[in-house]
């Protein structure tokens, strides 16, 4: 275990570079899939931020005298710099709690609020839902699922939160929508487009569709053999119609 403060050392561990052509945000999710244990630190001029993973987890970030989900929005602010890579290197602190995906989700909110001029807002907590709504959501995903070409789908809060359905297929599901939702709001907000009401990666095995309802996404993995506009129009008609 090493402290978290100061910068990362230790003799012959790592690497360092330069960030170009690659997004801050891309970095981090790269180290996050591939369940990195250890410091990955980032210098802009005089500035440094450090962000702590365990298993693939952030669980702390730190850039000077700020912490936490604050200071990972301020590093991602950077545009450009060098970076170093420290395997093994842990921290005893824990400022973050939200995953990879739903910490990224919330700073790209966060970032865009800033860009726009205004303070940031901070995300309401999401209210348990009654029992007959998640009993409705869980009907509706079972039309869904049954829809030809559908493999999984999976409904979340705009939070992340997973509504019935905890099993490990829903998770990744929901992981992979997130950062799609993510994405899409970056894209969003670069063309002026609006909030996010549909988007899709399509590819020769399978296609990523998500909808974005008022207080909730669906998340739908098809299959590649089907073409994802026909999928999405069927989808599209079984939860309009049941809502």
């Amino acid at each position: 275990m090493a402290p978290s403060s100061g910068q990362p050392n230790g003799p012959g561990e790592g690497f360092e570079g330069a960030i170009q052509g690659l997004a801050l945000s891309d970095m981090v999710q790269f180290h996050s899939q591939n369940h990195f244990t250890g410091c990955l630190s980032f210098h802009s001029g005089e500035s440094t931020g450090l962000v702590f993973f365990l298993a693939g987890a952030i669980v702390h970030v730190e850039h000077g005298d700020t912490f936490g989900e604050e200071a990972f929005c301020d590093i991602l602010e950077w545009p450009s710099g060098q970076f170093g890579l420290h395997p093994g290197l842990t921290s005893s602190r824990t400022t973050v709690e939200k995953s990879c995906q739903h910490l990224l989700l919330e700073a790209s909110r966060i970032l865009d609020e800033r860009r726009a001029g205004t303070p940031a807002q901070p995300t309401p907590p999401s209210p348990k839902e009654p029992m007959d709504k998640a009993l409705k959501a869980s009907e509706i995903i079972e039309k869904v699922k049954a829809v030809p070409g559908v493999l999984y789908a999976v409904l979340q809060t705009k939070d992340g939160k997973r509504v019935g359905d905890l099993s490990f297929e829903a998770e990744v599901l929901s992981g992979q929508g997130s950062f799609l939702a993510m994405v899409s709001t970056q894209l969003s907000s670069v063309f002026q487009a609006g909030e996010m009401v549909f988007a899709a990666v399509e590819g020769k095995s399978r296609h990523l569709l998500l909808f974005g309802m008022k207080n909730h996404l669906l998340c739908v993995l098809a299959s590649g053999e089907s073409p994802a506009g026909a999928i999405e129009a069927q989808v599209r008609h079984t939860f309009t119609g049941n809502r």
